[in-house]
Parts: structure tokens; C-alpha cells; sequence
């Protein structure tokens, strides 16, 4: 996943583009001011993804605006997330939108071609799950993962899980999905030799303290290689999951 400083010098290097158009290129202002927000254009070159809109409390107009904005200075795939069905109806009704309801997703742009070093395995321990579970995978596919999804396989019936061995074992990156007491990431951290990321969900009944019961088992997970994010973050868990599987495809473009 090369960035895009380091394919305006391979233009360079290529005779593509002069040096005076890389400069230019490269000194386009970092962000553009619309007034109620800054959009930031240089994501993309600094982190390798470019910004994402969070939708939620943002009115349809405002998401439209910074969209616009994007569109205006090349950024043609665009991911919200948080999004209600309300907005997205009026925001397709300016820009083509794919929406995902069960993840609260809208893309515009389309998905990219998957170009990891391996596959990402999103699973859960229940059905409830799903919708943080969809989050995380459309956000990893946006991105240029490829996804394998196994629901409803939680401790509570662990043959469920086991029955899914080899894609376990074969995966670069497993998001670990669940609510009640949480124990699916310790599960399949035992089972597998790449990077564990638990999401505890806010799925359960009233121990659960609204998924606060499912962190603090994932944070102290017996298992080595787990990490956690925060309480319903599938995002944050299919972003970090997309960084990790494109590693090895970085360390290579260096």
C-alpha cells in the first residue's frame, strides 16, 4: 500500500512527472477550511488511508460538504461511518452511495481490489454481534483487505469454532467479536499464530455493564498476541487489522 508522496516520486524517478510538478504536488495545502470543519488531504500521504467521516451527530448537509470537498481535491473512495438510514437517503441523493445498515457503513467509490499479504478473519460469538462485526469488515475491505466472516461462534458451543480451524490458522489478522463475559478472544488467541484484536461488544444483560464486563476480560486474556480496542469499535478494529495485514507489502515498497 504505497503512499501517495512515494508514487509522486516514482513518477518522478519514471520521467512521468517533472520535479516542478512533484513539488507542486507535494505542497498542495495540507487541509482545506470550510468553515465548521478542516478537512485534512494529507491523510492519505501520512497514514496511507485517507480521512474517513464519522457521520454520527454531523447533519446530512454537513457530510455532504466535506465530501464535496474530498471529491474536490481527488479523493473518489470516501468511507462514513455511523451512519443512519436518514442520512444516507440525502446524501445519495447528491453523491452515489453504498449503504451498509447492519454496519452503519455508506461508501462512495466503491471497494478497491484486495492487495494484503493474507486474509482477515472477523468472528463472533453471537449472532448479536454482527452489526460491530460488519463495521470492521467493510471498513477492512474498504481498505483494500480481503474478508473472511464466521458468526455465531462463540464459547458457548466451542465446536461452532472449531469447525472453522483452518481459516483460523490460515489468517494474517483475527478481529475477535463479542459481548457477555468476553472469553472468544482468549478462544482464539490460543488457536492462532497471528495478531489477536478483541472488540468487546455491548451485548448482554445487566453484569455486563454495557460491554465493560467483556473489556476487562479481553485486557486480561491469558492469551499472548491479543490486543483490544474499545467498547463497539469495529472500525478502529478493521482499520488497525487492514494496517497490519499490508506490513509486509510496506516493509517490500521501502
Amino acid at each position: 500500500m504505497k503512499s501517495e508522496t512515494k508514487q509522486i516520486l516514482e513518477k518522478v524517478k519514471s520521467g512521468e512527472m517533472t520535479v516542478d510538478e512533484a513539488l507542486l504536488k507535494i505542497k498542495t495545502k495540507p487541509y482545506e477550511d470550510i468553515g465548521f470543519a478542516k478537512v485534512d488531504l494529507h491523510r492519505k500521504a501520512r497514514q496511507g488511508a485517507a480521512e474517513v467521516i464519522y457521520g454520527e451527530r454531523k447533519t446530512p448537509e454537513q457530510i455532504i460538504s466535506i465530501a464535496d470537498s474530498m471529491k474536490r481535491n481527488g479523493q473518489n473512495r470516501i468511507l462514513m461511518t455511523r451512519l443512519s438510514p436518514d442520512k444516507a437517503d440525502k446524501i445519495n441523493a447528491v453523491h452515489s452511495l453504498s449503504y451498509f445498515e447492519q454496519a452503519k457503513l455508506g461508501i462512495i467509490g466503491g471497494f478497491p481490489e484486495p492487495d494484503g499479504i493474507g486474509k482477515i478473519a472477523v468472528v463472533t460469538g453471537g449472532t448479536s454481534d454482527m452489526p460491530v462485526a460488519e463495521e470492521a469488515a467493510v471498513t477492512a475491505q474498504f481498505l483494500g483487505s480481503e474478508v473472511i466472516r464466521i458468526y455465531d461462534a462463540g464459547v458457548a458451543g466451542l465446536h461452532r469454532l472449531l469447525s472453522h480451524k483452518e481459516d483460523i490458522m490460515s489468517a494474517s489478522v483475527i478481529i475477535a467479536i463479542a459481548g457477555m463475559e468476553g472469553a472468544l478472544a482468549s478462544v482464539v488467541g490460543g488457536l492462532a499464530d497471528c495478531p489477536v484484536i478483541a472488540v468487546p461488544t455491548s451485548v448482554g444483560y445487566g453484569a455486563s455493564f454495557g460491554g465493560l464486563a467483556a473489556l476487562l476480560s479481553m485486557l486480561n486474556s491469558c492469551a499472548s498476541g491479543v490486543s483490544v480496542v474499545n467498547i463497539d469499535n469495529g472500525f478502529g478494529a478493521g482499520y488497525l487489522a487492514n494496517m497490519i495485514n499490508h506490513m509486509e507489502a510496506k516493509i517490500t515498497n521501502l
